[in-house]
């Protein structure tokens, strides 16, 4: 029997044993779900959970290096999929350590469940071995978090989190499960759904989405501000005919890397700190600025006072609390961005197209005028460049997962993004160290596809014990290390703002990643030059299984253009000795 959910998802209904253990409960309410992969360590709380998987032949259970880890791998295999990811820890330490990862899918939208092991019911709060009061601890960090203290929970529990976690605004839930409760016996089974005071709304009011098109009509200069929500509702198509249609140019954040096509010629790449200088002086001079699925996050819009000064502001986003919380809406739109913009699109035939022809032209001049470019010497190696190659070598679907730092932002810039679900990184929290773990739970999402990540040597480092994952699961992928030597964003700032105090920033003792990648069982190389770069790269991908490139760079590399902290988006540096002064 099936049965469709409110968000309009159809569940298969499959008869339950009469009686069975908690944790098989849990297990067979995964796969009613349609879980097929999870990502996870063992440990004594959830032993139960892992004998009920043991002889279970539908889900893949993915052991990790680090729960860190196994909670960034269930990000990414939301990012690709959009179906939510599963992670599993037992209590205590285990469980704490998924808290990062649990932070970074709150702050970036993704929905994961991450089931954890607890103590025995009557052993909680008697500081019993391992015990961690995950609800407590998890509860700034989730969008809701459960602790079942009765084995007849667990169906209904399991069916709750999953559509919490994946309507609305989408985001992380804890499923909390006790020793006992998994190992004691249950006949119960999921009943009809139904959660008092949670409605998601996803269809926009109709007056708003006509305020929108006849403030679409009137604008001389357009702007459409695209965000990750817009991915996550799979409106890539909707924010594309809206901007072709009506010749609107087209930014996006850094979650929104793939919304629009970066071939298009309406599209101005990535706004905000580290953003293209004609992205970032459109947003000053635009007089509508259409935001979807976006949250206005300071790195975007610089200082608040000077963002978007002249501009009316359409925000349409899932979550009524973003609305107005950054930056002022004029029209307000919540809802679904999918069903908004297409009705957007649709009130749209009933109005005349902005007439964007001068704005356009304009906007061409600032591309001629603040140019995305480097300087490349012959031998050199710049990061740049090698970003460049990799994205000559491989197809427009490629999925590029990154970690953060200086490289991450190399990679936003130099590598052209065409498809929505292409790109996937820590936006919101910053998580260094993601992007192995990421590359992991992308290539199982989508095994088919070509899977790369770019890394840098710290970020690298953090994460770095989950190679032996991948080697274990025989993952093919692509990995490139920005190697500087450096914690280089930090010494970026350190550079430019602090009086080149390098405090801590430098990483002088750092090994050989070719040679641990090697030990690992994986296939490395080192570049230092750029002679070389293409005919390393095409061997790497090539390569059956996990292969890392250490590419060695020019330390003293800084990413530009940037906004520093605290100016407005139009006082963005192209280089080292523009700092401070209004670009006009």
């Amino acid at each position: 029997m099936s049965k469709t959910r409110e968000d309009g998802e159809t569940t298969e209904e499959k008869e339950a044993p009469t009686t069975r253990r908690g944790a098989e409960a849990l297990v067979e309410g995964l796969k009613q779900e349609g879980v097929d992969t999870m990502f996870g360590i063992t440990g004594g709380a959830v032993m139960p959970v892992y004998d009920a998987l043991y002889d279970d032949e539908d889900i893949d259970h993915i052991m990790m290096g680090h729960e860190q880890g196994a909670a960034h791998a269930a990000e990414a295999y939301h990012s690709v999929t959009g179906r939510p990811g599963v992670c599993l820890a037992t209590s205590g330490p285990g469980a704490t350590n998924l808290i990062t990862g649990l932070a970074d899918a709150d702050m970036d939208s993704r929905s994961i469940i991450a089931v954890t092991g607890q103590v025995p019911t009557e052993m909680i709060g008697n500081d019993a071995f391992q015990e961690t009061d995950m609800r407590g601890v998890s509860m700034p960090v989730t969008k809701h978090n459960y602790l079942v203290k009765d084995e007849d929970e667990v169906p209904d529990t399991v069916q709750e989190a999953f559509y919490v976690s994946n309507t609305g605004r989408p985001g992380p839930v804890v499923v909390d499960m006790p020793k006992d409760v998994s190992k004691n016996d249950t006949d119960a089974v999921r009943g009809e759904l139904n959660i008092e005071g949670y409605s998601p709304n996803y269809e926009g009011h109709p007056r708003q989405v006509k305020k929108a098109a006849e403030a679409i009509e009137g604008a001389d200069k357009p702007l459409i501000f695209a965000g990750g929500g817009a991915i996550m509702a799979d409106a890539a198509d909707e924010v594309r005919e809206l901007a072709n249609e009506n010749r609107i140019p087209v930014t996006t954040s850094l979650q929104g890397l793939g919304g629009f096509p970066e071939d298009n010629d309406l599209s101005l790449g990535m706004l905000g700190m580290h953003g293209t200088g004609y992205a970032n002086r459109a947003v000053t001079d635009c007089d509508l600025l259409i935001g979807i699925g976006v949250r206005f996050d300071d790195r975007a819009t610089g200082k608040i006072e000077s963002f978007a000064p002249s501009a009316e502001v359409i925000h349409v986003d899932i979550d009524p609390a973003e609305i107005s919380k950054n930056i002022h809406a004029d029209i307000p739109i919540v809802g679904d961005a999918k069903r908004v913009v297409g009705d957007i699109n649709d009130e749209m035939a009933s109005h005349a197209s902005p007439d964007t022809e001068d704005w356009l032209d304009t906007l061409n001049d600032w591309r001629e005028k603040y140019p995305m470019e480097y300087e490349q010497e012959d031998g050199e190696l710049k990061p740049q460049y090698v970003i460049e190659e990799l994205d000559d070598r491989t197809p427009d679907d490629t999925i590029v997962c990154t970690g953060v730092g200086q490289h991450q932002m190399w990679a936003a810039q130099w590598y052209e993004y065409n498809e929505p679900r292409t790109w996937i990184s820590s936006g919101g929290l910053g998580t260094m160290g993601c992007g192995l773990p990421m590359t992991i739970g992308a290539k199982l999402a989508a095994p088919d596809k070509e899977v790369v990540c770019i890394d840098g040597d710290g970020s690298f480092l953090m994460t770095v014990q989950e190679l032996a994952t991948a080697v274990r699961e025989e993952l093919d992928f692509t990995l490139v290390i920005i190697n500087n030597y450096y914690m280089g964003m930090v010494r970026q700032w350190q550079e430019l703002f602090s009086d080149e105090r390098y405090a801590e920033s430098e990483l002088p003792h750092l090994p050989e990643f070719d040679k641990i990648a090697e030990a690992f069982g994986a296939k490395g190389w080192r570049l230092t030059e750029s002679e070389n770069v293409g005919e390393v790269l095409e061997e790497a991908l090539e390569y059956d299984g996990p292969s890392v490139i250490d590419a060695v760079i020019d330390p003293n590399e800084n990413v530009f253009p940037m906004v520093p902290a605290g100016s407005g988006n139009d006082e963005f540096i192209m280089g080292k000795g523009t700092q401070g002064s209004r670009i006009s």
